[in-house]
């Protein structure tokens, strides 16, 4: 299967229920498709059933959640995120790594950052969206992503449908809305 025949995917680090309504919202703003059922603390399916599940998406962009609820271990979103990243069938076009306080974790180094005013920047972020010190973004589901030989873009985001307010799916889901943006204008898909 060459590179235009596979599915293009974005992989959002996060599926808690406050989450998942901010990124159904962000999917609709962006015209995208959600693959709603991989919403969850933790995330319910495995790799190999959500990639079954982007597989009869009706279109591209389709955009997934893997989510660890805090395990600071290798758990079923990392594994999910692994999965989905190494599938043959799978152009995963980039990864909103989202921050938490989660203590013990290697992180993720971003190529940038959206911060909780809708700001790009060339740091991490913390989970309220406040820029960091460095480009390294603590998460409980990103320490698998710079390990993985298949690097996508990553995008850093705080916690998302919170950040004070700021990305609530009352609002539009701004800041989740923008990062998606950003991974599809730095891509070459035609949407």
């Amino acid at each position: 299967m060459n590179k235009n025949d596979k599915r293009k995917v974005i992989i959002v680090t996060d599926g808690d229920s406050c989450a998942q309504r901010s990124i159904e919202k962000a999917v609709l703003n962006i015209g995208g498709r959600c693959i709603s059922q991989s919403g969850g603390n933790p995330t319910p399916l495995t790799g190999a059933e959500i990639v079954d599940l982007i597989k009869i998406a009706k279109y591209d962009p389709v955009v997934v959640m893997t989510d660890d609820e805090g395990n600071v271990n290798t758990g079923i979103g990392e594994k999910a995120l692994r999965q989905i990243m190494n599938h043959p069938d799978i152009d995963v076009m980039g990864i909103i790594a989202v921050a938490s306080n989660t203590k013990e974790v290697e992180g993720v180094h971003v190529d940038f950052s959206v911060d909780a005013n809708g700001n790009i920047i060339h740091k991490a972020v913390d989970k309220d969206g406040n820029p960091g010190f460095n480009k390294v973004l603590y998460g409980d589901t990103v320490d698998v992503i710079d390990k993985n030989q298949k690097r996508p873009l990553v995008v850093g985001i705080g916690d998302v449908g919170k950040m004070n307010g700021h990305d609530d799916f009352r609002r539009g889901a701004p800041i989740i809305t923008k990062a998606l943006k950003e991974i599809l204008s730095r891509s070459d898909i035609n949407h």
